[in-house]
Parts: structure tokens; C-alpha cells; sequence
């Protein structure tokens, strides 16, 4: 969700804001986030919302573009996918297994070895994609191979004073992410042998769910300042959270356990229901 600054101009109280500026969810290719800009103030967010339904990722490129330039208006909106997708996908994450231990017991229940997969897979991703956003712009060695990376960004602002401070967020960014480099480098993307062997060797850099928050903090905080310059507005990526996600599966597992245990309830006292012995192909 995207908010805008106070608007005196349009308000007689200092705190009034307009209720939404943009709200975020994914597309049916669950990778594209789908974005709706600027509810103004006393509008029904909602009606709003369903009036736009089919703005695309296109259309917002174009008004970043509008207001930044091509170049850096393009970068910025290459970006801003990335980054809100790994909110996504880190908000997920941590509904699953960084909440409370009843979460963890009830994922044990119904499929560990599973869910475990799951957390690992969905730990390294993030991970993976932190060290990514805060790449160097060109790869090693190969200087006509861009990436998409905050890196890029200072390279594209004539603004000198908006440069060195968005420099300093990504230096910021750059150090917080140095454990997910080392994670990509000697785990996820090489195996380095004396780890993978479990033989005498440098440990991987200590991560935890602390120091993900903080890197995406900052990660955000440098897209923001952009945003703010150019747009008058900031992003909230922590607050987006896709439909039909983790929360959901948590309730579905819950029930289907519920009911697995009323049945094996019914079958030890001889009380079968018909349905009890129905063979089911899913």
C-alpha cells in the first residue's frame, strides 16, 4: 500500500491523509504485481479500486516514466516489481513459520516433510533475491551485461543531492545484505565442498529473520526517497499480502486435521459415517 504526504491544501486538518494511494496484489502469473494508484481524498477506496481493476504494469511504467524520465523511470518500475514481489513472498514466509510455534506444530501435522521444503526454498529465495537487488550494476567481468540492481540508480539521477543520499542508502543496503551474498556464493548458488561435506571450513555468515527485515528496510527506504522526489508519495511494501496465501492455508490445514480426527474418532467407536469409507482421487 502506497501513502501520500499531508495535503494542507486540500484538507483543514494537518493529519488527514487519503484513506489509499496504491494498492498491491499479484496477477494471475502470481510473479507481475498488479498495482492501483492515487484514491483521492473522500473517495470510496474500494469503488475506486474496482474501477481499476485493470491497470496494468504497462501503465504504471508509463507514469513513472512521465515523471522521472524513460531511463530512470523504467529502472525504478523494474525495481519496484522486484522489491514488492519479495515482500510478498517474505510475508508469507514469515506468516508460516515466524509467527508462533502453534503454526509450526500444525505444518508438522499435516505434511513436515513438506513444509519444511517450503521453508528452506522460500528462505534461500529471499535471500537470493536480496543479494540480487543490491548487485553491482555490470557483471564481473563483463561490463556490457546490466542488471537490475539499486546499484543502477545513482548513475541515472542529475540531481547531486538526491544522488549522494540515495549512494549512502544503497551503501547502507549493500552491507546489510552481505550475509545473503555469502549464502548465494557457498550454498545456494555453488555448494562450496568443505560446507557441503560438513568438513573444518568458515562457517556461512549467521542469517535470521532479524537481519532479512533489516535488509529489506533499507532496500525499500532507498526505492522510497526516489519515489518521494519524483512522485510526492512512498510505497508501504510491508503492508501488501496476496489473497488466498499463507493464512488461508493455515485455516484449511486446521479444518482438514479437525476432520481427520473426527473420523478416526468415529471409526475407534464403531460410529463410521458412509462417507468415512469414500475413496477420494485428488
Amino acid at each position: 500500500m502506497r501513502r501520500l504526504p499531508n495535503d494542507s491544501s486540500r484538507s483543514s486538518s494537518s493529519d488527514r491523509r487519503a484513506p489509499i494511494d496504491r494498492v498491491t496484489f499479484f496477477n494471475a502469473d502470481n510473479k507481475t504485481v498488479f498495482q492501483i494508484h492515487t484514491v483521492p481524498i473522500d473517495t470510496d477506496a474500494e469503488k475506486y479500486a474496482q474501477a481499476l481493476v485493470e491497470r496494468s504494469a504497462d501503465e504504471a511504467k508509463k507514469a513513472n516514466r512521465a515523471k522521472m524520465g524513460e531511463q530512470l523511470g523504467t529502472l525504478f518500475s523494474g525495481l519496484w516489481q522486484e522489491v514488492a514481489a519479495l515482500h510478498f513472498h517474505w510475508k508469507e514466509y514469515v506468516t508460516l513459520f515466524g509467527v508462533k510455534p502453534e503454526r509450526i506444530t500444525l505444518l508438522n501435522r499435516a505434511a513436515p516433510f513438506f513444509f519444511r521444503m517450503i521453508q528452506d526454498e522460500l528462505w534461500e529465495s529471499t535471500l537470493l533475491s536480496l543479494a540480487r537487488l543490491t548487485d553491482p550494476s555490470n557483471s564481473q567481468g563483463n561490463p556490457d551485461r546490466s542488471n537490475l540492481t539499486l546499484q543502477a540508480l545513482p548513475a541515472l539521477i542529475a540531481d547531486e543531492t538526491l544522488k549522494r543520499e540515495i549512494e549512502k542508502q544503497i551503501s547502507e543496503a549493500t552491507q546489510l545484505t552481505a550475509f545473503c551474498r555469502d549464502w548465494r556464493n557457498r550454498r545456494i548458488a555453488h555448494r562450496d565442498l568443505k560446507l557441503a561435506l560438513n568438513e573444518p571450513t568458515k562457517p556461512l555468515v549467521e542469517g535470521s529473520r532479524a537481519k532479512v527485515r533489516d535488509a529489506l528496510t533499507a532496500v525499500a527506504e532507498a526505492l522510497n526517497t526516489v519515489e518521494r522526489h519524483y512522485c510526492n508519495s512512498e510505497t508501504r511494501y510491508d503492508l501488501g499480502g496476496p489473497l488466498g496465501g499463507a493464512i488461508s492455508l493455515l485455516y484449511i490445514l486446521d479444518d482438514g486435521l479437525r476432520a481427520q480426527e473426527a473420523r478416526q474418532k468415529r471409526l475407534e467407536e464403531g460410529k463410521p459415517l458412509e462417507n468415512d469409507f469414500v475413496a477420494r482421487d485428488l
